[in-house]
């Protein structure tokens, strides 16, 4: 087989072999051990096997690779072969084969592995594709013989601590779960070998990559945490792959996992990062939150009562392999459990290649072969991925794959407004139409969503948060009896529903020589079970306000959808001190210098947010400072 006479070292990116605790009580003969690539990680996996043959429970009698070791690094009983092939042929007949080496080798030789009657170890990603996975799988359970994937994470004692602390409520009920990954990985690293940074090499799967490979370990691990571990519990996977490097594979990705159970997994991953921070998966709770970092076994839990950080052990896979084979206790990372990876995977593998970040958006540090890109904003723009469970397409991030609107409004050839069904938003920002993104004539952005400080803020549209006690705003629900704000599961939803007779959301005129352009339709408040509460009619018109602006405005009326009269309230409603908002909403984005005022009484005007905030009055105004975009880098909205 020529794939496994071609390999070179395997990533050493993921955690080191945690050398621990658990060994496996040795049998009477010691378990015979093949490994098969000694360098890169094969390296970790020598100075692990020397400690296990110390201690004596095993014997490691052969290794494979086409660049052998220098011969005093092994001992003197040890067989030194050029592949796998020739290893087997021998009669060396190993118990155990461990695999350290690239991607695109792993199926076929651990299927020769498995034919020759060895158990195997075999690390990172364990295969390369969804057909090898299940060829793997079927031989593993024709033959009988284990398959442990190197996913060293999962060894982790800090694992079912996490597990026990979700099912005593601490952490309240799970809304989501996350996984942050920061790296940075140098141009260098891509040429450490030929198959490092390929989707396919010679017309052979690799599926290479900052999910797959550098960073699989914060997918498996987030899968697991999410209870996915086989192929049935996996419901949809959506990829948003991005690369800063001249390579096939991504480096900066959004990756959604929605499991058959109902939990949703998102992975904000990157080796573009300013600097390298430890990657960890945060279960996010109504009560608080739980982080694994995941390389350093530490926890911490944040509630309501503080902050509580714990370090865990970690149990050897290697180790837990032999007592496996022994006394048969359960793999840790056995490979049909790595079926809901490889879902994961497998989606990444046949997406459409990864974007290309622009140049600039991408700042570069180091030297030659040192030299690392920067992605500009990515450790927040990750943070907003995982608290907004939405990908940087769905976040309008500026080099990301534009997410198609439902339709733009346009003037003059310009495009200022994008509308949105908000059929991407999750189900606790209370998704909606709204408008994003809004642009002055001369392109400055007005309008914000899913800013980090509270993703359920979306563009321009109409929100409330109390319709007989259904939130339609999103985010936590401010109540009386609690006084403050909590997690509920009292979510709703608008729905477009259909455009009113006549209204075809074309154009008209003003009777004047303004163009104007219309979008009536009618839309549905659905409960948290899907019933409708309200029914409204819903407005926009768009046209020019003299040459360097224009009006948006915005007509809606809401009616009962059913027989009964249905309340509208607030969190000022429910008790808030000066909370007494809802309806016409619009976020607006960062600025400087901003300035808010409004008609008061006497010919006196209201300037500043303490005097205009809890005022009535016919209209209110802002003003603030962009830097970009409009010539002076000033804009003023106003409402009325």
């Amino acid at each position: 087989m020529t794939q496994q006479s071609a390999f070179t070292a395997a990533d050493t990116t993921e955690p080191r072999l945690n050398v621990g605790s658990g060994a496996a009580p040795a049998p009477a003969a010691r378990p015979r051990i093949a490994l098969v690539g000694v360098h890169g990680f094969g390296e970790q996996h020598l100075r692990n096997l020397a400690r296990l043959e110390a201690s004596g429970a095993v014997e490691l009698v052969a290794v494979a690779d086409p660049h052998p070791p220098q011969d005093s690094s092994l001992g003197s009983s040890v067989a030194v072969f050029a592949t796998l092939d020739e290893l087997l042929a021998s009669g060396t007949a190993p118990d155990v084969v461990i695999l350290a080496t690239p991607i695109q080798t792993h199926a076929p030789l651990a299927l020769a592995a498995l034919a020759a009657g060895s158990d195997v170890y075999v690390e990172k990603p364990p295969v390369a594709s969804l057909a090898q996975f299940q060829e793997v799988a079927a031989a593993a359970q024709a033959s009988g013989k284990l398959v442990q994937v190197g996913f060293q994470s999962l060894g982790s004692l800090a694992l079912p601590a996490i597990r026990e602390s979700i099912a005593s409520g601490e952490i309240g009920d799970v809304l989501g779960l996350s996984a942050q990954g920061l790296w940075l990985r140098s141009k260098g690293y891509f040429k450490r070998s030929r198959w490092a940074g390929k989707r396919s090499l010679d017309g052979t799967d690799v599926v290479d990559g900052v999910a797959t490979n550098a960073l699989a370990h914060a997918v498996a691990t987030g899968l697991h945490m999410a209870g996915a571990k086989t192929l049935a519990d996996v419901a949809s996977v959506d990829t948003d792959l991005y690369r800063a490097h001249t390579t096939q594979s991504d480096d900066t990705s959004v990756i959604r996992v929605r499991t058959a159970a109902g939990q949703t997994l998102v992975c904000g991953l990157t080796l573009c990062s300013p600097e390298q921070q430890n990657p960890s998966v945060t279960v996010h709770g109504t009560l608080g939150e739980i982080t694994f970092f995941y390389t350093e076994d530490e926890v911490v839990t944040t509630t309501a009562a503080g902050e509580r950080r714990e370090t865990f052990g970690r149990t050897d896979l290697l180790e837990n392999l032999l007592a496996a084979r022994h006394t048969g206790a359960p793999l840790l990372s056995g490979f049909a459990d790595t079926g809901a990876f490889t879902s994961v995977l497998e989606a990444i593998r046949t997406a459409p290649d990864p974007h290309e970040i622009g140049a600039e958006h991408i700042s570069w540090e180091g030297d030659g072969d040192d030299a690392h890109p920067v992605v500009k904003g990515i450790p927040e723009l990750i943070q907003r991925a995982a608290k907004a469970q939405a990908t940087f397409s769905e976040l309008g991030v500026p080099w990301a794959r534009r997410l198609p609107p439902e339709r733009t409004f346009d003037i003059a050839g310009h495009t200022v407004a994008d509308y949105q069904d908000g059929s991407h938003i999750r189900a606790v920002s209370s998704p909606r139409p709204y408008l994003h993104p809004v642009r002055t004539l001369a392109g400055t952005v007005v309008t914000d969503h899913q800013p980090l400080d509270h993703v359920w803020h979306l563009g321009v549209g109409v929100a409330l948060q109390d319709v007989d006690g259904v939130n339609f705003w999103g985010g936590r629900t401010y109540t009386r009896a609690a006084g403050e704000y909590v997690w509920r599961p009292d979510h709703g939803s608008i729905v477009r529903t259909g455009q009113q007779p006549g209204r075809n959301g074309g154009s008209a005129h003003d009777g004047g020589s303004r163009h104007v352009g219309e979008l009536a339709e009618t839309l549905s408040w659905n409960g948290p079970d899907g019933a409708p509460v309200l029914s409204e009619e819903r407005s926009w018109t768009w046209a020019p306000a003299g040459s360097t602006a224009w009006r948006l405005t915005l007509d809606f009326a809401l009616s009962p959808a059913g027989d009964h009269p249905v309340s509208l309230g607030s969190p000022g409603s429910n008790g808030r001190h000066q909370g007494g908002y809802g309806g016409f909403f619009w976020r607006l984005p960062e600025c400087l210098g901003a300035t808010v005022w409004a008609p008061g009484t006497a010919g006196v005007p209201l300037a500043g947010e303490a005097d205009v905030h809890g005022s009535v009055t016919p209209w209110l105004a802002w003003s603030g400072s962009f830097g970009s975009g409009a010539p002076d880098g000033s804009t003023a909205v106003g409402a009325a």
